[in-house]
């Protein structure tokens, strides 16, 4: 008599359960800042019409797999306490595919934090849902007040921000390779327990204005059970639209747009906000009679361009250190106009042409072969040189677009939505090492990644035209 063994559960992708987790925290998000859900009907609406009005842009999305998820990207920002926080965060997002990429020291713009982004890297699986979350350490080292600095971190080491079952799913996952869908559904619902809003403070009114008083940021990242999430960002395809079109919904947005100018070839990131909510807290120990209010979650929206080479980016980052420099914005933005004009003179020094970028290897692009190409292959001669064969239409080039953050434009929305133009010269900077001694991994090199992936479409697009092996030639 044979025996019959019941058959092993499929795990679910991990691009599946960053799916899952992405919608839920949405739909979260939305149900705490009401705001977040004008923002995204602004955003959508914005899309359309520059989809419809533009159809160059609908098709250069297309053809780099980019358009099916314009509509899905976000992404989520969150501030921890401890170094075992960003040790379990970093397992947390493995479960679904989100690896850390790039570091980032913002304490030289006086925000006493530094961080990573977690992301999944395969261009398939960005594709599908590029989800990030923009995740800081709290430093308490830059904490002056030694006796301030000794209360933050008790406080800190009290807290466990994740459950126990979470834990256990992420513990399961590493040990069996995966989850069942039965799995991923409950480790999503147990995941976003780490980053919902709780109104009811972990420390006194006296302890929160202390940790208030060093910075607001502290006073956010020791005063709560957990680091919610303090913004969720759709990927607008034009920005200046979207700021012009807060007030009509009405979302007051902050006085400029970070990052670059308004350009005919979008290059690396742009992002504007609407100021934090003032929300009411209870303070603990207080039996609920003493409330508070506290500002830092608030609403972002992003537009995204080509990722630049590191010669790109040494340019641009010479261009806004001019500008900033020179440029001052107030909390009132009555120097508002002056800066982006000057911005936008200051970056002509920038090529604004995608084969100029390409050609200057200022930027990274994703090369394919077209019809003629693949029909002038067959039983012809082709040129040897790829720029050649770009020139005869048998290869095509699309912008890489830029997966990462800038450090710069991060500091402006944290200082811009903390509610103050507070500022603050740290001793202490950069320091990597520390950072990836908490996470436990080395972060990857976003540069690296880029150039891999413009790299290993070439070699396709070459190997597919019979020519294998050709080096790409730029004009330096």
């Amino acid at each position: 008599m044979s025996r019959s063994f019941p058959m092993p559960q499929a795990f679910v992708s991990p691009d599946r359960i960053r799916s899952l987790f992405t919608e839920a925290m949405s739909q979260m998000y939305r149900a705490e800042v009401p705001q977040y859900g004008t923002l995204i009907e602004l955003v959508a609406d914005v899309n359309a019409g520059c989809l419809e009005n533009d159809p160059d842009l609908r098709d250069r999305l297309a053809r780099a797999g980019e358009l099916e998820r314009i509509d899905v990207e976000r992404h989520g920002a969150i501030r921890l306490g401890t170094a075992d926080e960003l040790f379990t965060i970093r397992r947390l997002f493995a479960v679904m595919g989100m690896q850390p990429v790039g570091y980032y020291d913002l304490s030289v713009a006086g925000v006493p934090v530094h961080s990573t982004s977690f992301r999944p890297i395969d261009e398939a699986a960005l594709n599908v849902n590029p989800f990030r979350v923009f995740t800081s350490l709290l430093r308490l080292e830059l904490i002056e007040d030694e006796g301030l600095r000794g209360e933050a971190e008790a406080i800190l080491a009290k807290r466990r921000i994740y459950t126990p079952r979470a834990v256990a799913l992420i513990e399961r996952h590493e040990q069996n390779g995966g989850l069942t869908e039965a799995e991923a559904t409950e480790f999503v619902a147990e995941a976003l327990e780490t980053f919902r809003w709780h109104g009811e403070a972990t420390v006194s009114a006296e302890t929160y204005k202390r940790l208030h008083d060093a910075h607001r940021l502290i006073a956010d990242v020791v005063s709560f059970k957990g680091p919610h999430i303090n913004h969720l960002t759709p990927r607008t395809l034009d920005i200046d639209a979207v700021q012009a079109r807060m007030p009509e919904r009405g979302i007051t947005p902050k006085a400029v747009i970070e990052g670059p100018p308004r350009r005919h070839c979008d290059i690396l990131l742009r992002q504007t906000s609407f100021k934090a909510l003032e929300e009411t807290i209870a303070f603990s120990g207080d039996d609920g009679a003493a409330q508070g209010t506290h500002t830092a979650r608030f609403g972002e929206i992003e537009q995204r361009g080509v990722a630049l080479t590191a010669k790109g980016r040494a340019l641009y980052d010479q261009l806004l250190a001019s500008v900033r420099g020179e440029v001052q914005v107030g909390a009132g933005g009555a120097k508002a106009g002056a800066y982006d004009h000057e911005l936008a003179a200051r970056f002509k020094a920038l090529p604004d042409s995608w084969d100029e970028l390409r050609r200057a290897d200022l930027a990274f692009f994703r090369y394919s072969t077209t019809p003629a190409g693949i029909a002038a292959a067959v039983g012809s001669t082709l040129p040897s040189d790829p720029e050649a064969l770009i020139t005869s239409g048998y290869l095509a080039f699309t912008p890489i677009v830029y997966e990462d953050f800038l450090p710069v434009s991060a500091a402006g929305i944290f200082q811009s939505n903390l509610g103050t133009d507070q500022q603050q010269n740290y001793a202490t900077r950069s320091n990597r090492d520390a950072f990836e001694a908490a996470l436990g991994a080395t972060v990857q090199d976003e540069l690296a990644l880029y150039a891999e992936r413009q790299a290993a479409s070439l070699d396709s697009a070459l190997e597919a035209l019979g020519l294998a092996g050709l080096p790409l030639k730029t004009v330096a």
